[in-house]
């Protein structure tokens, strides 16, 4: 099974909030909502892609969460095209205090998670899809478990809230596949993990 992250950014790389202005306040994040204002058609049907293709979904707790109290509840999110792709797959979420998931077709990864999605991608065919889950993605690409990246990157500098990549982190040279921009400016790149960037010497 690859594993796929999508992941939708600020040109200054926040991840933090971009659905709604109360999704994720941690930190005192002021600015909620950036996303939506830019989304046009053609993002908002890449995105629907995505989503319509996987097999199974994995999340870290907090995008989890905020998921499945949004596709996983509101009726008119629920019947949406990304709605009814998630809310009929499996989902997989890490935690290591969540014991009854309240979202149905939901499995809780805690433990060897090395092991556990190991075994996930050894043994089911497909793709398995990581929607934002920051924590989660610095982690899998850590561990060498990252087989391609969709990148949505938005033509808007946030200036404050969590970003994707850490100050400091691991390295990770990058193979582009596919890029394109829609009409508003959101880039859309593809790309596959290729090991360890090279670095010039002398």
């Amino acid at each position: 099974m690859k594993l796929t992250i999508t992941t939708n950014v600020s040109v200054d790389g926040v991840m933090q909030g971009l659905g709604g202005s109360n999704e994720d306040r941690r930190g005192g994040f002021e600015r909620g909502g950036w996303a939506l204002p830019i989304r046009d058609p053609e993002a908002g049907a890449r995105i629907s892609e995505i989503y319509g293709r996987a097999d199974a979904y994995l999340f870290g707790r907090r995008t989890y969460e905020i998921f499945a109290g949004s596709w996983g509840a509101i009726p008119e999110m629920m019947t949406s095209p990304v709605g009814a792709a998630l809310n009929s797959r499996p989902k997989y979420v890490v935690s290591g205090s969540l014991t009854d998931p309240p979202w149905a077709g939901t499995t809780v990864l805690s433990g060897d998670l090395a092991a556990a999605i190991g075994e996930l991608k050894a043994r089911l065919d497909g793709e398995l899809l990581v929607p934002g889950s920051g924590a989660l993605v610095r982690w899998l690409l850590a561990n060498d478990l990252v087989d391609q990246l969709d990148l949505l990157t938005y033509p808007v500098i946030i200036g404050q809230g969590t970003r994707l990549f850490p100050d400091a982190g691991p390295d990770a040279a990058l193979d582009l596949v596919e890029s394109r921009s829609t009409a508003k400016g959101i880039t859309i790149q593809v790309y596959r993990p290729t090991g360890r960037p090279q670095y010039a010497t002398g």
